[in-house]
């Protein structure tokens, strides 16, 4: 039988209900055990409140992350939000997203270099923490100007076991989350999935697999092949073991779909692409597309690049759309090589849109 390992809740996921907590405190004066916010799939779901307390301007709560079985540095962090709502709130370094102004308070990294999800200068909350914040603020208090200050106050400790410090984070840790929901990174159970989504497809008569890297590749595929669903399967960052397994279990064709640094790296040939396990060293990833006709002006922009999503960004600013497609040729040449099966190459936008296939 399977090891069957326990899920957690994200960093933005905690934010949220220690900010929802708050609002009720800074509303109504009451003290809540538990919240319950709405998380981005449509579920709702509920919160112990570790600490609470009314505070000069309003109310103040926190809750203790949970991360299940994932090995994560923020694992049993206190994750807190202070509120204040009404009067007159300084809009100086803060995001402004309609009626609330969400600030970065005490071990809340900053960015500092160009080619994350956040603006250079922005506190490190990414967008889908940002909506659960917002969202969880407005199941309380719709109108009225709501100041919110997110903290974590061993953040910055932890980032010195993080690589935002590579990243131009500085400060403390990033606020994440795409689902809300934190999903043990198990390599037995992970390949274990793999194995079995593969066998599905070729008991059901299936002699073509699509390897998506995530939920946004996959949707990208989706909108392109015409193949059942039993077609797909999510092969998260194990690159090179699912595609050995595909060529062994006799697919003849193998669809490999990613995004971005997700391609460039099966380009690089990178095995594992995880950042735990196969970073992708800024240089190196530069120096490739050197390879690929990079050159002058273009080439100092993509050496001084902080991550795969800003060469990206140069790439397109440049129109230098053949050497996206020459690392689309790289990728499919490496997968070739491990499955020995023909291989065909997506590159999905954040959009869940095709942008290019070889």
């Amino acid at each position: 039988m399977s090891e069957k390992l326990r899920s957690g809740y994200t960093t933005g996921a905690c934010a949220a209900a220690a900010a929802k907590a708050a609002i009720i405190i800074a509303r109504d004066g009451i003290v809540p055990q538990t919240v319950e916010i709405p998380f981005p799939d449509g579920s709702l779901r509920s919160f112990v409140v570790a600490r609470a307390e009314t505070t000069a301007g309003g109310g103040m709560a926190s809750v203790i992350k949970d991360a299940g079985d994932d090995p994560d540095v923020t694992n049993k962090a206190e994750i807190r939000a202070e509120v204040r709502l009404g009067g007159s709130i300084d809009e100086k370094d803060c995001l402004v997203l309609d009626n609330i102004r969400l600030r970065a308070g005490i071990g809340i990294g900053r960015v500092t270099k160009p080619g994350l999800a956040v603006a250079v200068g922005e506190p490190a909350i990414n967008p889908v923490p940002r909506q659960m914040i917002c969202e969880a603020v407005r199941q309380v208090e719709e109108r009225r100007l709501v100041e919110v200050i997110i903290s974590v106050p061993l953040g910055e400790k932890l980032a010195e076991k993080t690589l935002n410090h590579r990243l131009g984070i500085v400060g403390g840790l990033s606020i994440l989350g795409t689902t809300g929901i934190v999903r043990p990174l198990s390599a037995k159970a992970w390949t274990a999935t793999i194995e079995a989504s593969l066998n599905v497809a070729w008991e059901t008569g299936l002699r073509e697999i699509v390897l998506s890297t995530g939920r946004t590749s996959e949707k990208g595929a989706q909108s392109m092949l015409q193949l059942p669903v039993e077609a797909y399967a999510m092969m998260g960052d194990y690159l090179e073991f699912s595609l050995r397994k595909a060529g062994e279990k006799g697919f003849a064709t193998i669809h490999l779909v990613g995004m971005w640094a997700k391609i460039m790296k099966a380009a690089m040939q990178i095995p594992q692409t995880h950042v735990r396990h196969g970073a992708l060293e800024p240089r190196d990833g530069a120096a490739l597309l050197q390879k690929c006709g990079a050159e002058g002006e273009l080439a100092d922009k993509l050496n001084n690049s902080n991550t795969a999503r800003e060469m990206y960004g140069h790439l397109l600013d440049a129109g230098r759309t053949d050497i996206v497609r020459s690392i689309c040729l790289k990728a499919r040449d490496y997968g070739k090589r491990l499955s020995a099966k023909k291989v065909r190459v997506y590159l999905v936008d954040a959009g869940a849109k095709v942008v290019e296939h070889v």
